[in-house]
């Protein structure tokens, strides 16, 4: 058994693929210790998934959070979205806790479905266990089931349950560490049963490779095994929790939440196995007393919430605050939370999960300390890249200030999210980690803040630039009574390598344009490059200042600088202009079964791969580099899903500027002209 304190509060995290039950696997556990009436409802009801979002989607899109006692023990549960376009929800949640549950299907081929939650896991430390859950709709074998899970994990899967077979159905489970047999009662305890006389061997042999894998970090167990002694039982747990919190080996358990089959056994196993919250402070580098922040939400009347996980010592409500930047807050209200409920407690215990009232600059992924110490932590997740975006508007006018504060909000509650202003478009983009995410960010602006907006594709930055070099002479030439306009240019325009930008120089002799208005002329040039013949922006030339002329009377600065932009919209027009588009270069990441279709749509798309090949610390993905054009990409992330199980994701960076020709171009430079 792990020691824990009196008075703590151990939290778990329920993770997995969409479907896999983790939100009733939440509602079963609360029934199992008491804590829901069996009759309040599922999925949608009760405590899980309680958003109109949610429930419009038929799964999680946030975290749920809930807690329940135990045969005297206090638990709190965080239950995280399975959809990948809404996993980052649970990034900022899963260090801050003792245990992840991993909810797995039991069918063998959707085992690869779990790589990313496994993979995260391993990286932030976090001990975990793997919940088969419906193994009473399993068609396959355990040892099969066990075999499709094994490449995901980089620890060892140790079965800690067998199945009883009862025709073609499970109907209860051998436990491997009790050496007992159960069969399953809905909405009831399991039955202890005698072991089946056909189960005799094969749970025998399942124990002991149960016990090799124990043995393989334990020299003491390995030596039983070795001479045939017997190892003792409490000794065989001792391996077993000791294992698990290490991260050295992943217990799979086996039950289905929604009838309650094995949900007992598993709280009774994480009762005895579960560290104390101060393994996660620990885990965390927080010392002494403070609340870490996973989560905060506008609650409209009652401010910015804080979600968080008490660490190190009670902490009354009331109390004050130091954040990371070094300011002080002291908290407006201290929240126990059941799913979108909330009751006003005077304090929380160590391990509890609360929410905080009025600390307005708290941040996800950051320790407020009650001990007046700045703290960073040692675990701090990075920000997802963004896969999707759109352009948005007020729909109304006036309501600029009112949508971009309401944007903000939710960007800041969304970790997903990120919200920028594209200086070469003038759009303010909303992005996303796929378009059913923005779509929900969007539906959350209307229901929340009353908000509407018009929302378009994210526009291209094209540019163009010239194939000939040319030289050009203007002149700006204007009388108007009193002082008149004079200004007298001739310019040599060239073309210049991809992404050399724009320069500009001066051969200038005799004086023929006065030193003090060779700027002006400079300034007129760059005037005309903001838009060129095709509509935009002038890029990769270089002009050169090499002849003019001047009126003593009516040269100014004002007249130079026409004639600079007249001398380079002239030479534009002659030096034959060329649409460019912006490339990309896209790393791509998705399970090696997929790899052909993604290549596939990537080449349909006018992308060029550059290669592909595993995966590293991956088994069974590909890593898949391209260039791809911009304007490609808006509706990607949607084909790559749609080909990969879900999975495929990329990351996307500028890499140079390319040509443009034939219709496509055509079409885009008169869209630009008609607009104009």
């Amino acid at each position: 058994m792990t020691p824990h304190s009196a008075g703590t509060v151990r939290a778990l995290a329920l993770t997995g693929a969409t479907g896999a039950g983790k939100t009733t696997l939440l509602h079963a556990m609360l029934t199992a210790a008491g804590a829901l009436d069996r009759r309040s409802g599922g999925v949608g009801e009760g405590v899980g998934d309680a958003s109109p979002e949610a429930r419009a989607r038929g799964h999680s899109v946030e975290l749920n959070m809930a807690g329940f006692e135990f045969m005297g023990d206090r638990y709190a549960v965080i239950d995280c979205p399975g959809s990948v376009e809404f996993s980052a929800e649970a990034d900022f949640a899963l260090p801050c806790v003792d245990l992840a549950v991993v909810v797995a299907d039991p069918e063998p081929e959707k085992a690869v479905l779990l790589q990313p939650t496994m993979k995260m896991l391993e990286r932030l430390g976090v001990p975990h266990i793997l919940f088969v859950n419906r193994i009473d709709q399993a068609h396959g074998s355990l040892p099969a089931l066990l075999a499709a899970l094994a490449p995901i994990s980089a620890a060892p899967l140790v079965a800690r349950q067998i199945p009883i077979w009862k025709g073609e159905q499970v109907s209860g489970f051998v436990d491997l560490a009790l050496e007992r047999a159960f069969v399953y009662r809905a909405g009831q305890p399991s039955e202890r049963v005698d072991l089946p006389p056909d189960l005799v061997e094969s749970e025998g042999e399942a124990r002991f490779h149960m016990l090799e894998q124990l043995a393989d970090f334990d020299d003491a167990l390995m030596e039983q095994l070795l001479s045939d002694a017997i190892p003792d039982r409490d000794a065989v747990f001792a391996d077993l929790v000791r294992e698990m919190n290490e991260g050295l080996i992943v217990p799979v358990f086996l039950g289905s939440a929604q009838n309650g089959f094995g949900v007992r056994r598993l709280l009774k196993a994480l009762r005895h196995e579960l560290r104390s919250p101060g393994a996660a402070a620990e885990r965390l580098g927080v010392t002494g007393t403070g609340a870490y922040v996973f989560k905060t939400a506008q609650a409209g009347q009652a401010g910015k919430l804080a979600y968080a996980r008490v660490l190190g010592g009670k902490l009354a409500d009331g109390a004050e605050l130091t954040l990371p930047g070094g300011e002080r807050a002291r908290i407006g209200g201290l929240f126990a939370v059941q799913g979108a409920a909330l009751k006003k407690i005077a304090a929380a215990d160590p391990g509890d999960v609360v929410a905080i009232g009025k600390i307005e600059h708290a941040t996800p992924g950051e320790v407020m300390s009650a001990g007046g110490e700045v703290r960073a932590i040692a675990v701090r997740p990075s920000a997802r890249p963004p896969l999707y975006a759109v352009a948005v508007a007020a729909k109304t006018r006036g309501e600029d200030v009112r949508l971009s504060s309401a944007l903000a909000k939710l960007v800041e509650e969304d970790q997903g999210l990120q919200l920028t202003h594209d200086a070469e478009t003038r759009e303010v983009l909303l992005q996303g980690q796929g378009e059913g995410h923005v779509r929900l960010a969007l539906e959350r602006l209307k229901r929340k803040y009353g908000l509407e907006v018009a929302t378009n594709h994210p526009a291209t930055p094209y540019k163009e630039t010239i194939r000939a070099p040319v030289t050009q002479h203007a002149r700006h030439k204007k009388q108007s009574g009193g002082h008149g306009q004079f200004g007298d240019v001739t310019i040599e325009i060239q073309p210049l390598p991809r992404g050399a930008g724009f320069t500009f120089g001066q051969k200038i002799t005799g004086g023929v344009v006065p030193k003090q208005w060779i700027p002006a002329v400079e300034q007129g040039v760059r005037d005309a490059l903001t838009k060129g013949p095709l509509g935009f922006p002038v890029v990769d030339v270089a002009v050169t200042l090499v002849d003019g002329g001047y009126h003593t009377v009516d040269s100014s600065e004002m007249a130079f600088r026409a004639a600079g932009r007249l001398a380079m919209d002239e030479g534009m027009r002659r030096s034959g202009s060329c649409l460019l588009e912006p490339i990309e270069k896209l790393v791509i990441h998705a399970p090696s079964s997929s790899t052909s279709h993604v290549t596939s749509a990537l080449s349909a798309r006018r992308g060029q791969i550059l290669g592909f090949g595993p995966r590293e610390g991956w088994p069974g993905w590909d890593r898949i580099e391209a260039f791809l054009p911009r304007a490609e990409r808006l509706e990607l992330i949607g084909e790559l899903r749609s080909v990969s199980q879900g999975l495929g994701a990329y990351e996307a960076a500028f890499d140079h500027m390319a040509e443009l020709a034939g219709r496509q171009a055509d079409e885009i430079t008169l869209k630009a002209r008609s607009a104009a």
